[in-house]
């Protein structure tokens, strides 16, 4: 979807695909027919933007496919989809029964990260629309901490500058601009806009920046106005937003009933406590958890922020909150004002297959139907901050940061 907001920039609303197992592209093709064309009915628009999760198998193979590329933008045109922003934080094997850590690998020490994310910007580079102003993909925060050294600091600034000029050499043979979003996340190298400033402020000449994950943001229990303020003065900009919201609970204690089947075996669900963002070590454990049933284990004292992705329209089961305001007072930054420089807002909820079972889509059909109903959270959000939708075949302004 499309919307314009009173600085006449273009904005692109969509959801990202990293919720849907497909690692292969005839799947990822079914996928957009089970899935993304539905929700695209559901919301009544002509036009859908897809933020696709493209694993390292079929970005490898699309990158060296010009015929399976043009299939793929095809198929998308076709169902009246289009693709700004990639999905380049999980590797592969997002879907399988335990994750956990092994998202975070390869990091940004290990060659393979480099090479897989510029197979994403030359495919980005073919599947973005022709009006569209830049394409963007996001990626992980450099490493997990525990593995973040002196050595790896020094890889990682070097693969840094590669990736820089792969993305300058993309631009200089295709015309096309793709900027990488460094997301910060609880328990990495990067999971404070602090660091954020302090590790990726030199990098990349303008192509480098951040992915402001909102539930991310909420977890390191920044206020926004002061992170986006320093990502502004250290020169970084916001290349693509994640409207996501995270687990908020006043007192674990009391919750615990309710908590512990948020507590699951594929994903990571850091925990974080009031204060972290301003500590000098965010994931120390006088305040922070690197998952969800040590924080319960452990009886981590509240209140806490759970990185657990839960669905934006949806309240969850008291006394369990959303930190749906942290992204509305981000929002009001982010579409008006200074702040007002990103083009690119996706909805990322990938964990709707491991809800809590009362809260589980059971059904393909119901599933699209949820995803639709964040979506439509979502529209609503930037219109009463000013955002009009942009019918498919209206010209559109496309700003150029």
């Amino acid at each position: 979807m499309r919307l314009q907001n009173a600085l006449g920039r273009t904005l692109h609303l969509g959801y990202c695909t990293n919720v849907h197992p497909a690692e292969d592209l005839d799947g990822i093709v079914g996928q957009l027919d089970r899935y993304a064309a539905a929700v695209r009915r559901h919301l009544d628009t002509d036009l859908l933007g897809v933020g696709l999760w493209l694993a390292a198998p079929v970005a490898t193979a699309l990158a060296g496919d010009r015929a399976a590329r043009h299939r793929l933008r095809g198929e998308l045109d076709s169902r009246g989809l289009e693709v700004v922003t990639l999905n380049g934080f999980p590797y592969r094997s997002f879907h399988a029964p335990r994750v956990k850590h092994a998202v975070y690998r390869p990091d940004w020490a290990e060659p393979e990260r480099l090479a897989y994310t510029l197979s994403l910007a030359h495919i980005l580079a073919e599947l973005m629309p022709d009006d569209a102003a830049y394409g963007s993909v996001s990626t992980l925060p450099l490493a997990w901490r525990t593995r973040w050294d002196g050595g790896r600091r020094s890889a990682c600034s070097q693969a840094l500058e590669q990736l820089a000029a792969g993305l300058a050499e993309i631009e200089s043979r295709t015309g096309r601009t793709v900027r990488v979003g460094f997301e910060p996340e609880p328990g990495c190298a990067v999971e404070t806009t602090a660091q954020a400033a302090d590790l990726l402020a030199d990098a990349g000449a303008g192509r480098l920046g951040v992915c402001l994950d909102l539930a991310h943001l909420a977890c390191a229990w920044e206020e926004p106005a002061r992170a986006l303020g320093r990502l502004r003065a250290a020169g970084l900009p916001v290349v693509k937003v994640q409207l996501s919201a995270a687990l908020e609970v006043a007192d674990p204690v009391a919750a615990r009933e309710v908590l512990a089947p948020y507590a699951e075996p594929r994903f990571l669900h850091q925990v974080r406590r009031p204060g972290c963002a301003d500590a000098d070590h965010p994931a120390d454990a006088s305040h922070a958890a690197d998952d969800l049933d040590e924080a319960l284990r452990r009886d981590l004292p509240g209140p806490w922020r759970v990185h657990y992705h839960v669905p934006l329209h949806a309240d969850p089961e008291p006394p369990l909150a959303a930190t749906v305001p942290v992204l509305r007072s981000a929002l009001d930054l982010l579409i008006g004002g200074p702040d007002a420089q990103c083009d690119h807002f996706e909805v990322e909820t990938y964990t709707w297959g491991v809800l809590p079972p009362a809260r589980r889509p059971r059904t393909e059909a119901a599933l699209a139907e949820g995803i639709a109903a964040e979506l439509a959270f979502a529209r609503h959000e930037l219109q009463v901050r000013g955002a009009v939708p942009v019918p498919r075949n209206t010209p559109t302004t496309e700003v150029t940061a």
